[in-house]
């Protein structure tokens, strides 16, 4: 059976599997078991990523220890190539891990670096939670770092080499800066043990619970045979869609306002974003100033289960003040949506400690 969607009901399923409507959740955990991941990225014009997507989820109840207690004290959550992610996660990705690099330009980097990965591994089981700063480099072959996306360090290549392969694990940060241990200091013992094909299968399980409806062959949201297939009125495409956010539907709090940090995940797979939500997402941040429309780093604005706008406001921390530069609108708000992009720009200075100036 290929069930029927109108777009107002692909985009709240979208939206509610995101827990961007009024049941708002009630703590970091439950955010990182529906998302999955929840993005790290240290641009703060407003708040650093991982502390905005989930103060837009939680609101007001959020406090940014939360999220480091989750992490180094209870280890429910871990960190794994540039997101936090439930521990219920790892027990799939482990498969994955085990496999990798498959690249193999990786495999003959590694090899050529088999010393300086045992003289790593050495370190960190001797010394426990280490900087990358304070591991010696013996590699013996640089790495190609042409490309411009990574530093020319190789200890944090190898790094992040032997945690993609389930060796060590980040077991908290200082600052900005990552701690490295073993990984059987880190992740808890005991874990469950899949076959590769169901790790996978499950792993497509979860990303559609957090998207809650994807196009069935996207690269940006890739969840295989997951859910149960879906048409969408006015769209060609197949989609999946995950059954219970389907079986939920009828059972809706309705929705509200939440500003979404450009890193969040709801913003990640552009062409859905488009053809469920008609809203053309482009991050201005690598665009010249004079090309900007929005801002540097302006939030898109969800009211229900529509894009209506974009919020460009930063953070002065000499004066203690969140500027609001501007809110775009898409279209003339009405008095009523005014007011409660006014209200969540109210709350978000609250919750940053801080006085809003007017726009």
């Amino acid at each position: 059976m290929i069930h029927k969607l109108t777009r107002d009901e692909a985009r709240r399923i979208a939206v509610r599997a995101q827990l961007l409507d009024a049941d708002r959740p009630g703590d970091v955990v439950e955010v990182a078991e529906q998302l999955g991941a929840i993005k790290i990225d240290p641009t703060a014009t407003i708040a650093t990523a991982e502390h905005s997507i989930l103060w837009s989820r939680i609101g007001m109840g959020y406090e940014p220890v939360q999220l480091s207690k989750n992490v180094e004290k209870d280890h429910l959550l871990f960190e794994f190539d540039g997101a936090f992610r439930p521990m219920s996660l790892l027990p799939l990705m482990m498969p994955g891990m085990r496999r990798w690099p498959q690249r193999a330009s990786s495999r003959a980097w590694l090899d050529a670096n088999d010393s300086f990965r045992t003289d790593v591994l050495a370190r960190l089981r001797a010394e426990g939670p280490t900087l990358a700063a304070d591991i010696p480099d013996t590699a013996k072959v640089a790495r190609d770092t042409s490309d411009g996306w990574y530093g020319a360090s190789q200890v944090v290549h190898m790094l992040d080499s032997l945690m993609r392969q389930g060796e060590i694990a980040i077991v908290g940060r200082t600052g900005r800066h990552r701690r490295w241990d073993i990984a059987e200091r880190v992740y808890p013992q005991g874990q469950p043990e899949y076959e590769p094909k169901d790790a996978e299968r499950m792993l497509d399980e979860r990303r559609l619970q957090a998207a809650g409806i994807a196009k069935q062959k996207s690269p940006w949201t890739p969840v295989g045979e997951a859910g149960e297939p879906a048409e969408v009125e006015g769209s060609s495409w197949t989609f999946r869609v995950d059954p219970e956010a389907l079986s939920a539907l009828d059972d809706d709090p309705g929705g509200r306002v939440a500003f979404l940090n450009p890193y969040d995940g709801m913003l990640f797979d552009r062409p859905r974003l488009k053809g469920l939500f008609e809203f053309e997402y482009v991050l201005e941040q690598f665009k010249p100033k004079a090309k900007r429309k929005y801002g540097f780093f302006a939030y898109p604005i969800l009211m229900g289960d529509r894009f209506v706008g974009m919020l460009d406001a930063e953070m002065n921390r000499e004066r203690d003040t969140l500027t609001v530069n501007a809110v775009h609108e898409f279209f003339p708000f009405e008095a009523e949506e005014s007011e409660m992009v006014r209200a969540e720009i109210s709350e978000l200075g609250e919750w940053l400690g801080v006085t809003v100036s007017a726009w």
